[in-house]
């Protein structure tokens, strides 16, 4: 019995140091893969900017950055500021408050900040403007930012009463509430469907319509609860509040975000030089979309049809995608910073 005992203590030790041994493995996996992401994401992100940033010092030219006011992805614009010898670089921004506390922010660093007030799809006019040519590099930060979210006047908050508005830049296009008296519940529905996903469109937009029209809805708090109520209890999503994708749908649709990055990626042919890279971090799936297809076009190469033996078109890809996979936050970094966790970042580079 003692022997067998032993045998019993024996065996029960060698599992253990068995699982203890599987549990270390995947504990290694897991630690390397958020190496490697953090790692792939520094290249992107600090090295390769480095080397955009030493052809702008070598061949006069200049970086066009836009700002990255919460650290996504850990990694600001002052940062890169602060570690790289950068001759300009223009965050491109829709909103004068923030420009101007990023102006009152940077101004001690000269003329290696330069604020242009334009929106990124105006970009060819805005270098034309400047008299450059072309730039090494172009990054936009798409979405809302943090400010613009914590600031209940702006209009995109659900949880906080606000001004029915939700426009980037105050200063262009028209407010959400004067849109909402323009839109027929029929196309509040589609933009609801196409740009917020939501599973709901129609009872949202029915309620919603009914709403405005009855002079019951003055502000953000208040299109939040209907929008809540519109949406069954055991329907609602469990991270994130019930009137999210609405309030994402009818901000891309004020604002035409998605117009806007479909410009910027169809100009970056006459933006950026050879040798040059572009790169966009998205919030959302449909922007996400957006990049990857368009990045993917531009690095496009033969057309020709795949039973065709040689190719005939004589289309070579003049631009490479740097990014198989969109690159996102490790887990410490979206504990630290909860809203990187959407966070997806893609880039291209410009071979001819």
């Amino acid at each position: 019995s003692t022997v067998v005992l032993m045998a019993l203590v024996l065996t029960t030790l060698v599992l253990m140091f068995d699982v203890y041994t599987i549990f270390q493995h995947l504990q290694l996996q897991r630690m390397r893969r958020e190496m490697e992401g953090r790692e792939q994401l520094f290249r992107l992100i600090s090295e390769n900017a480095a080397d955009m940033i030493a052809l702008v010092d070598s061949k006069g030219r200049r970086l066009y950055n836009s700002p990255a006011y919460q650290k996504v992805l850990g990694y600001s614009a002052e940062e890169l500021l602060a570690t790289s010898s950068i001759e300009q670089i223009h965050p491109e921004d829709r909103q004068r408050v923030v420009e101007a506390a990023e102006k009152a922010r940077l101004s001690g660093r000269g003329e290696q900040f330069v604020a242009e007030h334009a929106n990124f799809r105006d970009a060819r006019g805005v270098l034309d403007r400047l008299g450059v040519p072309e730039v090494d590099g172009a990054l936009v930060d798409l979405g809302v930012s943090s400010p613009q979210l914590d600031q209940p006047s702006r209009g995109f908050s659900f949880r906080s009463p606000g001004p029915l508005d939700m426009r980037m830049d105050p200063t262009r296009g028209q407010p959400l509430s004067a849109l909402l008296a323009q839109w027929d519940e029929r196309t509040l529905a589609r933009i609801l469907d196409t740009l917020g996903e939501e599973r709901f469109a129609r009872r949202i937009a029915r309620a919603i319509h009914q709403a405005h029209r009855e002079g019951r809805l003055e502000n953000t708090a208040q299109l939040a609860d209907l929008v809540g109520r519109a949406i069954p209890r055991k329907a609602w999503p469990r991270e994130i509040h019930p009137a999210t994708r609405t309030f994402q749908a009818l901000r891309i649709a004020v604002n035409d975000e998605l117009g806007a990055l479909a410009d910027w990626i169809r100009g970056l042919p006459r933006i950026v030089a050879r040798g040059g890279r572009a790169a966009a971090i998205s919030f959302h799936s449909l922007e996400d979309r957006l990049v990857k297809q368009g990045f993917a076009r531009l690095a496009t190469g033969c057309i020709c049809p795949p039973d065709l033996p040689v190719c005939a078109c004589g289309k070579v890809a003049q631009w490479k995608v740097l990014t198989r996979k969109a690159v996102q936050a490790a887990e410490p970094e979206q504990r630290e910073n909860p809203r990187a966790r959407s966070a997806r970042l893609r880039a291209v580079e410009r071979l001819s």
